[in-house]
């Protein structure tokens, strides 16, 4: 593994807050599934918080500055998909609009075709197309009741579109 020159291994006192953040922002589980063992991490130069949780030369999450909260990084996502049954922490949409919201545009509720019914906005969530393909991570912006019964709206908000989902088709 050809680390980052700034990464380090994780404290077990920084590796048992890092867990504890993501049971209590996603549930049950997903610790294994953000900060599996072998993490590594990177601290913001000016603060020393820690910044990014690394797995396997990737990033998985990055704990946003303002509410230490965990934003899901596309490789997260990927194994959250992997770990999780349907529709947990997902946002479903319609095929036919797959194609733009990976390219990064935002997810409007007339496209959604399901939702983890715990979602809440500004939650954290992973956008996937019907075959359950990863498409986008981004924040919520209704609950998942909303997203499925309005047609006007913005959904979610994304962060990242997964450019890799349009060149595999």
């Amino acid at each position: 593994m050809s680390q980052n020159k700034d990464s380090q291994k994780p404290s077990s006192w920084i590796l048992r807050e890092l867990r504890m953040i993501a049971e209590y922002q996603f549930g049950l589980n997903f610790a294994e599934i953000l900060i599996p063992e072998g993490i590594l991490i990177t601290r913001s130069k000016k603060t020393k918080k820690v910044r990014e949780i690394l797995f396997e030369d990737k990033r998985l999450a990055t704990i946003r500055p303002t509410d230490g909260y965990f934003a899901i990084g596309l490789d997260g996502a990927q194994r959250i998909i992997e770990m999780k049954k349907s529709p947990t922490r997902r946002v479903i949409v319609q095929t036919d609009v797959a194609e733009f919201i990976a390219e990064g545009r935002n997810v409007f509720a007339k496209h959604v075709v399901n939702a983890d019914p715990a979602i809440r906005p500004e939650d954290e969530v992973v956008v996937v197309s019907e075959e359950d393909k990863l498409l986008a991570v981004g924040r919520a912006k209704m609950s998942a009741e909303y997203m499925l019964a309005f047609q006007r709206g913005t959904a979610v908000k994304v962060r990242y579109g997964n450019k890799k989902y349009l060149d595999k088709k």
